[in-house]
């Protein structure tokens, strides 16, 4: 079985910053993709950042410039620093883990973490 623990969430101030950590566990042998998603209250989950195997990463257009996805593969744990926070970045933040199957892939989830930006 494969586990994802996150930590790191909380509350902040406008323009501070947080660093998340998501740790994978379990039969973990390839991993095409690891990062985060968030889901504000009555909204759908959206991607906020992902890195892939071949070292490339990707943004949503609201976090670039100010979000950093970093990944230590030797731990199979994935970051994210969070930096210049706005009130409309508080969300649930998920840790996301996409490995390849004997299907394709499969997704797997964390159990969520809470980030509140306070204005």
């Amino acid at each position: 079985q494969v586990q994802l623990v996150e930590s790191g969430g909380g509350l902040v101030q406008a323009g501070g910053s947080l660093r998340l950590s998501c740790a994978a566990s379990g039969s973990i042998f390839i991993i095409n993709h690891m990062g985060w998603y968030r889901q504000a209250p009555g909204k759908q989950r959206d991607l906020v950042a992902l890195t892939f195997s071949d070292g490339s990463t990707n943004y949503a257009d609201s976090v670039k410039g100010r979000f950093t996805i970093s990944r230590d593969n030797a731990k199979n744990t994935v970051y994210l620093q969070m930096n210049s926070l706005k009130p409309e970045d508080t969300a649930v933040y998920y840790c996301n883990l996409n490995v390849p199957n004997y299907y394709g892939q499969r997704e797997y989830w964390g159990q969520g973490t809470q980030v509140t930006v306070s204005s």
